[in-house]
């Protein structure tokens, strides 16, 4: 009895080695199939971090063109802003202008008869157009459009 006692333990000892044995093979396919997981998933971190650089440099590439455009764009408003600005002024002297040019015409017109086809009847009075240039020229001068010694600024 002692033999066979011997004989049932010895055969479940190999038993239960070669099932250790066969685990051991599942357990080697499962890290080499890990190890090779492991590799691909390094590979991938490395392309994702040699990404992410990428990215942050042209961010910081991106802010640096942002920041010129906003000061070339901000220089560029206030000037148009001047020029606008200096464009209102000359056109309300301009106006000024023509309204004295008007009225200097007009005061140099001939007088005309009412009754005859609009022919003159007389010269133009140079004494109205005298006077209608130095009335424009005096505004000219109120409004601060000629310097002190009288040639247009």
């Amino acid at each position: 009895m002692n033999h066979s006692l011997g004989m049932a333990i010895e055969t479940l000892v190999a038993i239960l080695l070669m099932l250790t044995i066969g685990y051991c093979i599942l357990l080697n396919k499962r890290l080499t199939r890990l190890k090779a997981d492991e590799h691909s998933l390094k590979a991938v971190i490395g392309e994702l971090i040699t990404a992410t650089e990428i990215a942050e440099r042209a961010i910081g590439g991106l802010k640096l063109a942002v920041r010129d455009v906003n000061e070339n764009l901000g220089s560029q408003l206030a000037a148009a802003t001047q020029m606008s600005d200096q464009l209102y002024k000359q056109l309300g002297e301009a106006d000024n202008v023509v309204r004295r040019l008007s009225k200097i015409a007009i005061a140099a017109r001939p007088v005309t008869n009412p009754d005859a086809a609009a022919a003159p009847v007389a010269k133009p009075s140079p004494a109205k157009a005298v006077a209608a240039a130095a009335e424009a020229f005096s505004e000219r001068r109120r409004s601060n459009g000629l310097g002190s010694n009288g040639i247009a600024a």
